[in-house]
């Protein structure tokens, strides 16, 4: 995946958020509308394209907790909350490589969380469970080996204690189970294609309606052994 190489070329051990999910989406994953503006005329034309409400987060290779470090502005409604959010997340964004992800706001009340891990033993690891805040909280997750039957990923499913979120429930619709397998099966595929791939974290799933759309993503590289 070139992807792929040209991190890795330039010394870089994990892809940016725009970047992983540009990889998921290349292997049929949904993933956010979103685009990567540096200017604020870029950013009322990206604010437009996508329409409000949006989310900015800062762009950069290697940040991968943003949150933490205040530099995300969630549930902007029109173009003068946008140029102040912009604003404030480029001063407080570090080097000279600026940019910031204009990404429309995904809503949906159901977290989920998917990601792949490499065992030196078993190889590609795929794990499912609750997402957002609840992943390291709860640590309600449930774990299969690649390559995934579709099977595999319904049970993995089933597997976790708050399972019940996928279900119909307090007006929401039940989650397509066929669109969530389908992401873990593939999810599984990529490890198992891309040797590079050390983890991939995409956290949080959020369920639009039924749908699953990936709003936050991270891969992890590692450079192929000789």
């Amino acid at each position: 995946m070139e992807i792929i190489k040209r991190a890795l070329d330039q010394g870089r051990n994990m892809l940016s958020e725009h970047e992983s999910k540009e990889l998921l989406s290349t292997y049929g994953i949904p993933v956010t509308k979103e685009r990567i503006v540096q200017d604020t005329t870029q950013l009322k034309e990206a604010a437009s394209e996508i329409g409000y409400p949006i989310v900015l987060k800062a762009h950069s290779p290697s940040l991968a907790h943003k949150t933490e470090k205040g530099l995300i502005r969630v549930d902007i409604r029109n173009d003068q909350e946008a140029s102040e959010a912009f604003n404030e997340i480029m001063g407080k964004i570090e080097g000279s490589e600026k940019a910031v992800l204009v990404q429309e706001m995904i809503k949906g009340q159901r977290e989920l969380v998917v990601g792949l891990t490499r065992d030196p033993q078993f190889g590609p690891c795929v794990m499912f469970g609750l997402g957002g805040i609840f992943t390291e909280i709860l640590k309600d997750i449930s774990f299969r080996v690649a390559p995934l039957e579709k099977r595999d990923a319904l049970e993995m499913m089933k597997d976790i204690k708050g399972h019940k979120i996928l279900d119909a429930v307090r007006g929401m619709p039940s989650a397509d189970l066929d669109a969530l397998a389908d992401i873990l099966i593939t999810v599984g595929r990529m490890g198992l294609e891309n040797n590079e791939i050390k983890e991939i974290d995409i956290n949080p799933l959020i369920l639009k309606g039924s749908k699953p759309v990936a709003v936050d993503a991270l891969v992890v590289l590692e450079a192929p052994h000789l």
